[in-house]
């Protein structure tokens, strides 16, 4: 769903412009006139030898596969009891595991874990750094602490931050772990606690026996809801002068860059009590006032919530969107200059599949999506308008308003076909 994600921190000082919201054009006038698809060309490429001497390879860093996930700890008898009946439901129970959610295929080749690594400085093997430059280049992505033991999909990995941080013409490359309240109580542990949410329900009564074992260990006290079951593994964002990692299904994960190049996770972030539950792991930050635009969805009403960040990085009120009427996996939106837009897609959630042995997330075909319009500094939903549209798309490329604001244009990959959105991403096709 996501491609890997980055952030470039800038170590000088940025403007601070003095933000007024006018308010937008009123959105009556607004109708969909015209849907266009287009597919792509396919390009072709050729292949030459090359007739030059052979290139000189660069020194690699030592940044290990994980070749074992076997942790020796001192278990308690309910952690035992419940290790055991893990172990069961993996071996026994599951029914057979598909190729979508097969470790030996999902976690192959360029996906296999890696570990950790320490502050290491990077040979320059061509050229030379400025001085001048100073910053650093972040990237995050799923990577499972523990090899699975039962199905597992690309998208259930603990977060993983990749640095290579610039300074005094050199580059020191850095890995670690996200450290989020599921990665620390499992380490601690020395294994899995928590289910996977994308692959960890598979048949009726597979989920049922899986769900018995989680309920009894929140009960024995292995882990707290509460504090957050996140993974913040699927972006990277900068507003407010703080850098986080982010996951929709949790609140952000704060994080600072130490000087010789170590990354620190600093904790969950809820802005001073102000941020509940979760919010979506790709807001948009407008260049101009530094403001950051966010939402949360879930599968309870209000399904979609929108709020905003200022240019401090203070949180601003909800505002609950109730004409969102289905729960949605409303993954991405965009913003204009006087405008959110939110696709309510394909993808449904229904936590209660799971008693019926399915996914708490799946596609819907036949659904009819929708585009839905806000102004983007709205208090309540009152101005907020719906439009049917055709095709199917997960992520935003671009919007903008034209025409003296009076249309709003937004661009967005249409993914073919829905159904293997989550269950053969090799298989999907998308055009703009």
């Amino acid at each position: 769903m996501d491609s890997p994600s980055s952030s470039f921190l800038s170590m000088f000082p940025q403007p601070n412009p003095t933000v007024s919201h006018p308010p937008p054009p009123p959105l009556s006038s607004f109708t969909v006139f015209s849907i266009r698809t287009e597919e792509k060309p396919q390009t072709v490429t050729t292949t030459t030898k090359r007739t030059s001497g052979p290139k000189k390879q660069p020194t690699s860093l030592n940044i290990r596969k994980r070749e074992s996930s076997v942790v020796v700890t001192d278990q308690s008898l309910p952690a035992t009891i419940f290790n055991a009946f893990d172990t069961i439901i993996n071996n026994f129970i599951d029914p057979p595991v598909r190729v979508s959610v097969d470790p030996k295929h999902v976690l192959s080749d360029n996906f296999s874990p890696v570990d950790e690594l320490p502050p290491t400085e990077c040979e320059v093997t061509e050229g030379m750094l400025p001085s001048c430059l100073d910053g650093a280049y972040f990237r995050n992505g799923p990577n499972p602490q523990f090899l699975p033991r039962g199905p597992y999909h690309l998208f259930d990995g603990d977060g993983m931050l990749h640095a290579i941080r610039i300074s005094n013409g050199k580059a020191t490359f850095c890995s670690r772990y996200v450290k989020t309240y599921k990665y620390s109580i499992e380490k601690e542990a020395g294994f899995p606690i928590i289910p996977n949410v994308f692959s960890g329900f598979n048949g009726m009564t597979a989920s049922a026996a899986r769900m018995a074992v989680t309920a009894g260990r929140f009960l024995a006290g292995q882990f707290n809801p509460a504090n957050g079951i996140g993974l913040a593994n699927t972006s990277l964002a900068f507003f407010g002068n703080k850098l986080y990692a982010l996951g929709e299904s949790d609140l952000p994960y704060a994080l600072k860059l130490a000087p010789d190049g170590d990354i620190i996770t600093v904790g969950r972030h809820d802005f001073d009590g102000k941020l509940f539950m979760s919010m979506t792991a790709h807001p948009k930050i407008d260049p101009v006032t530094k403001e950051a635009f966010a939402f949360r969805y879930g599968p309870v009403p209000p399904f979609l919530t929108f709020f905003r960040f200022n240019e401090n990085g203070e949180k601003q009120p909800d505002v609950p969107i109730f004409s969102m009427t289905n729960p949605s996996f409303l993954h991405d939106f965009a913003i204009t200059k006087n405008y959110a837009i939110f696709p309510e897609i394909q993808i449904g959630m229904s936590p209660m599949e799971m008693i019926g042995g399915g996914s708490p997330v799946s596609a819907d075909p036949g659904k009819i999506p929708r585009l839905g319009l806000i102004p983007r500094y709205a208090k309540d939903e009152s101005e907020m308008k719906w439009f049917e549209v055709p095709g199917f798309w997960i992520h935003c490329i671009n919007a903008w308003e034209e025409d003296g604001e009076a249309r709003v244009l937004m661009v967005p990959p249409n993914f073919l076909s829905v159904e293997h959105t989550l269950e053969g991403m090799d298989w999907i096709q998308g055009s703009v």
